[in-house]
């Protein structure tokens, strides 16, 4: 059951043309009206005697009792109908996905529609210049919707299609007509869309210290703390032990080594290996320290509230080089989508503009 429905929304697109599945669950059809109740025959008036006997009637051809309303036009894009059952299936199809049993809300209908109206307008513009898609194209579509949903046939497709009251041209359409729209808004609004260089620049001085967030960088430490108290001759004499191993880290003793026999802090049995750490997992005035040296080099003693630090950065990422490559291929990323969305937008105004939309969603 699971693989039928996923069929189904695999395929709906948002375009119109489909049978409505028998699974959804709501917006419900028009209700039928009361019957009025059959009116009593009446007597036939009596004759005059002698009168011939008149010949019956001819039969009133029998009208059939009103069907039971069960579609109506939601909507009407350019004289092109959106029926209630499209609607119904798009909703249904995403509260399927989405795994949301909730009743939909007027709000959802609302949405739904609109999107279908864009969809619409979209596939008509493709009409209008004339967008065309090979059936090469639309086979090849096919089959890797097959592959998606693991498939092993095209009759078990064909018959996943069946029981949801689906036929292959129909299929075939709507895929075709999607193929047709993905081709226009290429033409149309993403080939219309570049980011220059100055752009990208602009972008990462302003957001300069967002970019540097989720930058690395690994470090090690030597924490000394003040023996005997916390009298100023006891930081004092913590200031020149930490002055002391400074000079012999900086002559060339072993910064691992001497952070096992002299340091307090929790890294020393790791040789003050504080591993990889992102900016902004330590206190802002430590990182600081950190972060002011270059790869290799060795803090002078800088005191905290916990004693004196010896730190020395061994690599730190940075918006130079390859990190400033990386920063810059993704800010020309977040630009191309802001352009993109942009200029999206300004084309359905502007094609919905020139349209007339019917909206009779709310009409019996």
């Amino acid at each position: 059951m699971r693989r039928r429905l996923a069929v189904a929304g695999l395929l709906a697109l948002g375009l119109s043309g489909c049978a409505l599945p028998g699974w959804v669950p709501f917006i419900g059809k028009k209700k039928e009206e009361p019957r009025a109740a059959a009116a009593a025959p009446r007597p036939a008036p009596a004759r005059p005697p002698g009168a011939a006997t008149p010949a019956p009637p001819a039969e009133t051809p029998r009208r059939a009792p009103d069907e039971q309303v069960s579609d109506r036009v939601v909507a009407i894009v350019n004289n092109d109908a959106i029926t209630l059952s499209e609607l119904q299936e798009a909703i249904a199809v995403y509260r399927y996905e989405s795994r949301d049993r909730t009743a939909p809300t007027d709000a959802l209908v609302q949405q739904f529609l609109t999107r279908m109206i864009d969809s619409r307008l979209q596939l008509q513009e493709a009409e209008r210049e004339k967008v065309i898609v090979d059936d090469v194209e639309v086979e090849e579509e096919l089959a890797d919707r097959m592959k998606r949903l693991k498939v092993a046939s095209r009759e078990e497709f064909e018959k996943l299609l069946r029981e949801q009251g689906l036929g292959m041209d129909a299929v075939r359409k709507r895929i075709r007509d999607s193929l047709r729209v993905q081709r226009l808004i290429n033409r149309k609004v993403r080939l219309r869309v570049s980011v220059t260089e100055p752009e990208i620049m602009k972008y990462l001085e302003a957001n300069r210290r967002k970019l540097e967030t989720g930058l690395v960088y690994h470090a090690r430490n030597i924490l000394v703390v003040p023996e005997g108290g916390d009298s100023d001759a006891a930081w004092e004499t913590a200031r020149i032990k930490a002055d002391l191993l400074r000079t012999q880290i900086v002559q060339g003793a072993d910064f691992a080594e001497l952070a096992r026999k002299h340091s307090r802090d929790a890294s020393a049995k790791d040789g003050g290996d504080l591993g990889s750490l992102k900016r902004g997992e330590l206190a802002q005035e430590i990182e600081a320290q950190i972060l002011a040296l270059e790869p290799g080099e060795v803090s002078k003693p800088y005191r905290s509230a916990l004693g004196w630090h010896i730190f020395r950065l061994e690599s730190k990422d940075s918006l130079e080089g390859a990190g400033l490559d990386r920063a810059k291929a993704q800010i020309r990323d977040i630009l191309l989508r802001e352009k993109y969305e942009a200029r999206l937008e300004a084309w359905l105004r502007e094609i919905k503009g020139r349209a007339v939309i019917e909206v009779r969603l709310d009409q019996p």
